[in-house]
């Protein structure tokens, strides 16, 4: 399989309300849909420890590190070290999540030793003019995600999502976009592709569902059913 995020992509993130066993379970089924639908990307972001459970599991989906420093071999205790979510499997990574904010200097490193190793980056921002500074920083994939939206249940509005989308796209084409929040339901999936987005993803949404292995299939089929009508 591809490690580069292709279009239409969903992102299954389950911050630290999974891990181990459980974790794993719906990893399986995400990598059966990436198997299903082999025209879209899905990625799974795990917490480091799973990383190369999770990898060894499946086969599809790009697995995901939730953060990493951008530092080299040696010093640097405590620090996420790139080439050691590499190794353990991890193909690409969130930066400046609202979660695990990074300073300026810090983020454009992270996103340097990145491209060094072959790791997609995923770089969250919360207003156009970061979301900006991300496209120019060379991010592969920009989350634009209000911060006060985050968990809410509340979607971003259509003026939010074609601004940002059009920000973006001027500095590079290629950069994609990702729109997320507040995304809980199948419904809230279909319409953020349908306005323009390159992908989307979900949390609360998924793990909170009564069944969050038939909502995460619910969301991907949302997904390719709202890109495929788009045209």
């Amino acid at each position: 399989m591809s490690n580069k995020i292709k279009y239409p992509f969903f992102v299954f993130n389950p911050k630290s309300y999974l891990y181990g066993e459980e974790l794993i379970k719906l990893a399986k089924r995400a990598d059966k849909l990436a198997s299903k639908y082999p025209e879209c990307s899905v990625l799974v972001t795990v917490p480091f420890a799973d990383i190369s459970a999770v990898k060894n599991a499946t086969e599809n989906i790009i697995v995901t590190a939730q953060h990493m420093d951008g530092i080299r071999q040696g010093r640097g205790i405590g620090h996420v070290l790139p080439e050691s979510i590499y190794h353990a499997g991890a193909r690409a990574v969130f930066l400046n999540h609202a979660e695990r904010p990074m300073t300026v200097a810090a983020l454009a490193q992270a996103i340097k030793r990145a491209k060094e190793l072959g790791i997609e980056t995923i770089v969250c921002a919360d207003s156009i003019p970061e979301a900006k500074a991300a496209a120019i920083m060379g991010a592969d994939v920009i989350l634009c995600e209000p911060t006060d939206l985050i968990g809410t249940g509340q979607t971003s509005d259509s003026s939010y999502i074609e601004q940002t989308n059009q920000a973006i796209k001027e500095i590079d084409e290629n950069i994609l976009v990702m729109q997320a929040a507040g995304i809980s339901t199948p419904d809230d999936v279909y319409r953020t592709i349908e306005l323009g987005a390159d992908g989307t993803g979900c949390t609360s949404g998924i793990t909170n569902a009564d069944s969050p292995a038939d909502m995460l299939t619910d969301m991907i089929e949302a997904l390719v059913k709202a890109y495929k009508e788009r045209g």
